[in-house]
């Protein structure tokens, strides 16, 4: 048995603003099930107290401020989560790192500094509760600082930092080192510094004794100026201590046999029972019902990063082909605007709702044909793994996470019976047009696309697989 420090600025169901949440909420919880001792270390944000059954622990004093740790536990589980009590920095309203309007809160730099001296203070046991990790797991640039700190300390844990994101590294002025007291140490350019800046994420980079990342695509994509944000030279310099592990899904919760949220359940076994709820879908959109033609699926963010742009200039050419679209998302006005326009010159091919709505987002994975996610990239990406779960063939670009789960509907792969959707290369509007032409042909042959529908579904997208991998490196180290 391990003993492991999770180190995390949100999970679900806590606290929740996007994968991180998802990631941070049911790994653990699969460790403990392979019986490692395992707690969350993670901010007592104003939206966290609602959650009762919360005692005290004990009081730090850290740069000249009180700091309490408390504990709860995470809702239907055994884990021990402690909270990190600093109303000045955490007693904030709605999000974790922005305001009302979207701007970062000033004073993130302070605010997450001190959450990872706090997870230094758990990790060395100074807060005397008898527990001193093995492992100290970190992720993203809110809680990167602590592998830093913990270099300076002798007899430390171990320590693993996980990139969600590569994209948020965590970047303040220089001149924040000397607000947050920063050791000397790890003040130059093979440290913290970053092109005159201090980088949070840089902690993380140089100074955990492994790094991960949410697929292997992305950990070398990573190592590529397209996606290392300046990076890549630092990371491929550590590449003898990165890797990727696929993110799993929540198989519950996502779960056609048994979702109260669609219209009818069914299973690899009894799939002509989904075609109840592409009936719903269509009605629920005012689409014609019909069963002759794909329906294809979008739920996301309406930004240039989910290949929304693609989806856009190839539109009026998709819109002559035999389909339909549904989509449920919101992002950049424009995007959602012209989106909004398509569907009300198009009312019987294209439905358009802005937002987000849970039971609907069950409903389009259970009710589409095909699912559309050309991400220009993805990290790892759920939505194609939720897919395949509910006998919904994704149609992904060549990247991330989304090339690591998805194998691409070809002679050979229908032949041996492991094609689960299709795949793009390019970030182009015409290789996504290709794509959709041959999943708009395939469909028409119902015995290929049955069996898609099977090899899809009987794939193992569970958090158990992940765990595993996750418990091999912690023994590793």
């Amino acid at each position: 048995m391990k003993k492991i420090l999770f180190v995390t600025s949100e999970a679900h169901p806590l606290i929740k603003t996007g994968g991180l949440a998802d990631v941070s909420g049911s790994l653990p919880k699969a460790l403990a099930e392979l019986s490692q001792d395992i707690r969350i270390l993670i901010p007592y944000y104003q939206a966290l107290k609602t959650f009762g059954n919360v005692r005290f622990v004990c009081s730090l004093r850290i740069d000249n401020r009180n700091v309490n740790i408390l504990e709860t536990r995470m809702p239907e589980s055994n884990i021990l989560v402690w909270l990190v009590d600093y109303p000045t920095f955490f007693n904030y309203p709605g999000n974790p790192y922005v305001d009302e309007q979207g701007n970062a809160w000033p004073n993130n730099a302070e605010r997450f500094a001190l959450f990872c001296r706090v997870a230094v203070e758990i990790a060395m046991d100074r807060i005397h509760q008898d527990w001193k990790p093995d492992v100290v797991h970190c992720n993203d640039w809110q809680s990167a600082l602590v592998p830093a700190f913990l270099s300076l300390e002798e007899y430390r844990p171990k320590t693993v930092f996980t990139i969600h994101n590569l994209a948020y590294q965590g970047l303040f002025p220089a001149d924040t080192a000397t607000t947050l007291n920063l050791p000397g140490q790890l003040l130059h350019p093979e440290g913290l510094e970053f092109h005159s800046l201090l980088s949070f994420i840089k902690g993380g980079l140089v100074y955990s004794d492994w790094i991960t990342t949410v697929s292997p695509t992305y950990a070398l994509e990573i190592q590529t100026p397209d996606f290392g944000y300046g990076l890549e030279g630092l990371l491929t310099h550590r590449n003898h201590v990165l890797s990727g592990i696929i993110n799993g899904i929540d198989m519950e919760q996502w779960n056609p046999e048994a979702d109260a949220l669609i219209a009818r359940s069914y299973s690899a076994e009894t799939l002509t029972a989904k075609k109840t709820n592409k009936t719903e879908l269509q009605k629920r959109f005012s689409l014609p019902v019909t069963d002759q033609i794909p329906l294809f699926g979008l739920i996301g963010r309406l930004v240039e990063q989910k290949g929304i742009d693609m989806i856009l200039d190839s539109l009026p050419e998709i819109l002559e082909m035999p389909l339909q679209i549904v989509l449920l998302g919101s992002g950049e006005k424009s995007m959602e605007r012209k989106l909004t326009n398509y569907a009300q010159l198009h009312p019987e091919k294209i439905a358009v709702t802005i937002g987000y709505d849970e039971a609907l987002a069950h409903l389009i994975e259970a009710g589409s044909d095909v699912f559309l996610m050309p991400s220009r990239f993805e990290p790892c990406g759920l939505n194609q793994m939720y897919s395949q779960r509910y006998g919904t063939l994704p149609l992904v670009r060549r990247t991330g996470g989304l090339a690591d789960t998805v194998v691409d509907a070809l002679p050979q792969t229908l032949a041996d019976n492991s094609a689960t959707g299709f795949v793009f290369n390019d970030a182009s509007a015409g290789s996504l047009l290709e794509a959709v032409k041959r999943a708009a042909i395939l469909y028409g042959n119902s015995k290929a696309w049955k069996q898609m529908q099977i090899n899809g579904m009987n794939k193992d997208f569970s958090w158990e697989q992940s765990a595993k991998q996750y418990l091999d490196l912690y023994q590793n180290l």
